[in-house]
């Protein structure tokens, strides 16, 4: 890549965090609005988006969920009604005082999530075992007052979804909460390219109000973790707090459970974080929003323009193809797209039309194919599987390079100072443990997995008996 063009890219190994903010501008992702924390998500960075929430849409509703949509604004009396719940967003929710000129007789939340808007809902439309189970989901955008804020990893207003669901039995809700982790990691496995480890929350950071929360995290390129997504098994406890009863086929009232689950905007984050490089994004084909970059080398000389733009039109049956058949320089576009992170770079000119041919450059290996026309379909189509497929392997296996087992507090701090990343060690299950590694060494509990390992038969805190195997990081 030309000096010039990323000379205002910070290199990741000088200061991850300066990269990330640099890329995240450069490749038009977002601009900053006049409101401190938030994002205008500009065109390139709301095509990536729709792509993972269409795909994360069909597999929602392939599992027998409706979309719906709620209030933005609950009403405080409402959301004091589960203690837990409201405790647990207090500090991060905007509060509405006035409307016009007049002050509000009872103030209203900007919602920072809506379990108690879908528990007022389902009070008036539950009644017998034959309403349930109740699947629902709504696309919103919700509020929370961050005092840090970073483009799509922490903002005060930021997209997602957010699924609420009511069942009859405590074990219908269990297989829920499963189910949709479950979706949520194969989304970010299958479509982001990222590997994730799948866990239980421990009870200090759960969901506020959940009985537990199940969670997928992954690990970013400088080895700091962050939470992918989250399904919480809300038990019976807000169904109690709301009086949401169904009559069961022996005409006895009992409570529902329910559960909700949340996936946002912060995947574009992780997305940036784990595949981009000193050039920019590196963007996985299934979630890209052009897979295939047309540029039209010599495009003043005859027949050129008509070549390439012959090109797209055959290649966008099989892929998410544009053309730039701009003024600008070749070289200027091959920066340009490859800062984007379009997955193929497809070059024709004079002598390739001539050859019966292209060059087709992959942005995850930079490596360039001479490809023949004729065998131009099936070598894009393998391409795209291919590049899919490294760019997971690659971050696995810097997962993998970047995960540590230990077995006592001295060797978690050495090698959390020196490597970061995921550190494996047995915990007693002592809150008390937990806070202290997460104040000697800054890391927190990232997940109980649901595979286990015994590294020992002690607690890395303490000399108590080991409960579980724990993965610890520090995280955004």
């Amino acid at each position: 890549m030309a000096k010039e063009f990323v000379k205002d890219i910070t290199s990741m190994e000088e200061d991850f965090a300066q990269w990330y903010t640099d890329v995240v501008k450069k490749a038009d992702l977002v601009d900053y609005s006049s409101v401190r924390g938030s994002m205008i998500i500009r065109p390139y960075g709301y095509a990536l988006w729709e792509n993972v929430r269409d795909a994360l849409d069909k597999r929602i509703k392939e599992t027998g969920h409706q979309n719906v949509y709620m209030p933005l604004f609950i009403p405080e009396s409402l959301l004091q009604k589960e203690k837990d719940h409201i405790e647990g967003f207090a500090p991060e929710v905007a509060w509405v005082t006035h409307g016009g000129s007049e002050e509000l007789t009872e103030r209203l939340v900007v919602r920072p999530t809506s379990e108690v808007l879908f528990c007022e809902h389902y009070k008036n439309i539950i009644h017998s075992y034959r309403d349930l189970p109740k699947l629902y989901n709504q696309w919103a955008n919700v509020v929370r007052w961050e005092k840090t804020t970073r483009p799509f990893l922490r903002t005060l207003e930021f997209l997602w979804q957010e699924g609420h669901t009511a069942h009859a039995t405590d074990e219908d809700a269990h297989e829920e909460t499963t189910r949709m982790l479950d979706v949520y990691a194969e989304i970010c496995e299958k479509v982001l390219a990222i590997p994730v480890v799948k866990g239980q929350k421990t009870e200090k950071e759960k969901f506020a109000g959940a009985k537990f929360t199940y969670t997928i995290e992954s690990l970013m390129h400088d080895g700091k973790a962050l939470q992918t997504a989250t399904s919480h098994h809300l038990g019976d406890g807000f169904a109690k707090s709301f009086g949401i009863q169904y009559t069961d086929k022996e005409g006895k009232l009992q409570y529902v459970h329910q559960t909700s689950w949340g996936f946002t905007t912060r995947v574009i984050g992780a997305l940036i974080m784990v595949h981009g490089d000193n050039r920019g994004l590196v963007i996985p084909p299934k979630a890209a929003p052009t897979q295939v970059m047309i540029v039209p080398i010599a495009q003043h000389k005859e027949g050129v323009l008509d070549y390439a733009y012959g090109l797209k039109g055959e290649l966008s049956k099989l892929a998410r193809v544009d053309i730039d058949a701009s003024d600008k320089k070749p070289g200027w576009k091959f920066n340009e797209y490859e800062m984007k992170g379009i997955p193929l770079r497809l070059e024709v000119g004079p002598k390739d039309i001539e050859n019966k041919q292209v060059v087709l450059v992959r942005r995850d290996t930079a490596e360039k194919i001479v490809v023949a026309t004729d065998q131009l379909h099936e070598t894009i189509e393998q391409l795209l599987e291919d590049i899919q497929q490294n760019l997971y392997d690659k971050a696995l296996q810097l997962r993998e390079e970047k995960t540590k087992s230990v077995t006592n507090l001295e060797s978690f701090k050495e090698k959390l100072e020196a490597e970061g990343g995921f550190i494996k060690s047995m915990w007693c299950g002592d809150q008390a443990c937990e806070d202290r590694i997460k104040e000697e060494t800054g890391a927190t509990s990232r997940c109980i997995p649901f595979e286990q390992e015994e590294l020992t038969t002690t607690c890395v805190c303490c000399d108590k008996g080991a409960k579980q195997m724990v993965y610890w990081a520090k995280a955004y």
